[in-house]
């Protein structure tokens, strides 16, 4: 077997990563079958890359030796598609998301913002996908998501703004939930309930989810997991199931949203471009069409218009 760019990203995304399951993780792929490529990478290299022990992975001297090799592999590939895109008269900004709400209202603003760009807007379901496509120049720019203290890593070559720096999780449940009628309800009072696992596995959201339970004293039944937002609602609509949702969510026939007291979960937004294909100020349009495109969506809840107003240092800056 020869060696090729993918089996390079792999050893530099398990040496960043310090294991093969969080490598796997942001690869997008199982850890048995990233194992079994990195033996046929090592039989390739003609030795262990990797010493593997109880908290993780760290490369040998000949794992050194390719890392440094692999990275300016990567390096100088990444700055010929650059190129290459650069000199392409009138380039397709290629944009990638995560199933925020401000998504719907987004496609319009970047029209009236970025009036005679072309723009291809893909939804995917992994932030790290999102992340790993932006560091392989298959996309321009993405806007994804993050809860609590997690951090997304970037790769090397973009630059990143945080669109809403917090927002307040809510719960949606049943209109004829018994909690239903309450303006805010306690974490702890929700033991007993199944819950949809969210989409997006790997935003640090369903780590914010687990740990706030367990701080209330109970730990989660988590039984769906439903991209169909349709399906997800009527599952709630049902009685068969509650979820966490961002706050700017709209409205859905027979379920309600709440607060969760003392926002025991919240989330951020950020937009992250690569450097080489996205000039400041594009980057700035596209931080202006996300900002309204989130603005338009606050009224969605009562709740959070009060909560939104009484905060005027997170709002984005959008002049």
């Amino acid at each position: 077997m020869q060696l090729e760019l993918r089996h390079l990203e792999a050893v530099c995304r398990i040496a960043e990563a310090g294991s093969l399951g969080r490598a796997a993780v942001r690869l997008g792929v199982s850890q048995p079958a990233l194992s079994a490529q990195l033996r046929r990478i090592e039989r390739a290299a003609g030795g262990e890359l990797f010493v593997r022990g109880r908290h993780g992975v760290d490369p040998t001297p000949l794992g050194e030796f390719v890392l440094s090799k692999a990275r300016r592999v990567l390096g100088e590939m990444d700055a010929l598609a650059a190129g290459a895109r650069a000199a392409e008269p009138h380039p397709t900004l290629r944009l990638g998301c995560i199933l925020l709400v401000l998504v719907d209202g987004l496609l319009g603003r970047l029209d009236r913002e970025m009036e005679g760009q072309e723009i291809a807007v893909s939804i995917e379901h992994s932030v790290t996908t999102l992340s790993r496509m932006l560091g392989a120049g298959q996309y321009d720019a993405i806007v994804y998501g993050e809860c609590n203290d997690h951090e997304v890593p970037l790769p090397e070559g973009t630059a990143a703004r945080t669109l809403i720096p917090k927002e307040p999780f809510c719960v949606r449940m049943s209109a004829s939930h018994p909690l239903a009628s309450r303006e805010r309800v306690e974490l702890a009072d929700l033991a007993g309930e199944t819950w949809m696992t969210m989409v997006e596995d790997d935003d640090g959201g369903p780590e914010a989810l687990v740990g706030a339970c367990q701080k209330a004293g109970f730990t989660p039944t988590l039984r769906y997991r439903i991209a169909d937002r349709k399906m997800h609602y009527d599952l709630i609509a049902a009685g068969r199931a509650i979820s966490v949702s961002q706050p700017t969510a709209p409205p859905a026939e027979g379920t309600v949203l709440r607060p969760l007291a003392g926002d025991p979960i919240t989330g951020r937004i950020r937009l992250a471009w690569n450097r080489a294909a996205v000039s400041e100020r594009r980057a700035g349009l596209l931080y202006r069409a996300a900002g309204l495109a989130y603005l338009a969506n606050v009224p969605n809840n009562a709740f959070l218009q009060a909560w939104w107003e009484a905060r005027p240092e997170l709002h984005p800056v959008l002049d």
